[in-house]
């Protein structure tokens, strides 16, 4: 008979606790859905790589033990919050980002992306999310004679390099006389190229170019009139997700115009801030 009132008893203890555990499972929220973002996370400002997590950058999913932060990355965060998005970032290389988003394997691409004609065909952009208008300029070495160059036909005879894939590389066919050397696949390595005396310089835009002026003082971003400068052909940097994926990309370029001017500029300042830190 105590047996049976014991059973009872214990019976009667788990009724509530699984009703409690059944209640608590119908109200769990359900998980949010993930934007699977890539990005070249070798950029700067725009994104780079860290060895230690901190409260502004976010894990590298292909890459452990590693992680993102730059401009394109807080911008890429600030979209997924608002979509009410988990985010996941992928490193890629430079041209592996538009073959990976035809694939399916990424949602979107958040990485400095121009909206050239040629990329039109292969993805859908979103509204340009940059501070400034983009601006294309060439990095020297100060001890350079192309340093006092005030035009692209001054770089006539100049031995000039780009990353492969990119309008960094399409624009130098502007430069009349101008040596074009085989591209590079990173940014950089057009740098290295520069400094070890393999290039003359290295076409590359105003925001990343001044950043590598503070990097190593050795190097110098000549810039041109707006009349004598590079003719670029796109519109700015946005976002890219694959064509006909109107609902995400409608989202995005929401969630992109809602960022307000100061905004963007506050974000670059604290990235600015980030980066220089961890370079000395």
């Amino acid at each position: 008979m105590k047996k049976y009132i014991v059973l009872l008893l214990l019976l009667l203890f788990m009724i509530p606790l699984y009703v409690l555990n059944e209640a608590e499972e119908k109200t769990a929220k359900p998980a949010k859905p993930v934007l699977r973002v890539g990005a070249e996370c070798d950029y700067v400002p725009n994104s780079w790589e860290e060895i230690e997590a901190s409260a502004y950058n976010l894990p590298i999913a292909n890459h452990k033990g590693y992680y993102a932060d730059g401009y394109d990355i807080q911008i890429a965060k600030l979209v997924a919050g608002r979509l009410d998005y988990d985010i996941e970032i992928v490193k890629l290389a430079w041209n592996d980002l538009l073959p990976s988003l035809a694939n399916g394997d990424i949602d979107a691409v958040f990485s400095s992306m121009l909206d050239t004609d040629e990329r039109k065909k292969v993805a859908a952009f979103s509204e340009p999310y940059e501070i400034n208008r983009v601006e294309y300029g060439i990095l020297v070495d100060r001890e350079n004679p192309y340093i006092t160059a005030k035009t692209l036909r001054d770089f006539s005879g100049a031995r000039l390099i780009g990353e492969r894939g990119t309008r960094l590389d399409d624009v130098i066919e502007q430069v009349p006389g101008a040596v074009h050397l085989q591209p590079v696949d990173t940014v950089r390595g057009m740098i290295d190229a520069v400094l070890n005396g393999e290039a003359d310089g290295a076409v590359i835009d105003h925001d990343t170019g001044s950043y590598y002026e503070i990097m190593n003082k050795s190097l110098m971003l000549v810039k041109f009139p707006e009349d004598e400068g590079f003719k670029l052909g796109f519109h700015g940097v946005c976002a890219a997700v694959r064509k006909g994926n109107t609902e995400l990309l409608h989202r995005i370029d929401i969630a992109i115009l809602k960022i307000e001017r100061s905004e963007r500029q506050r974000i670059m300042d604290d990235v600015s801030s980030r980066m220089i830190t961890n370079l000395k």
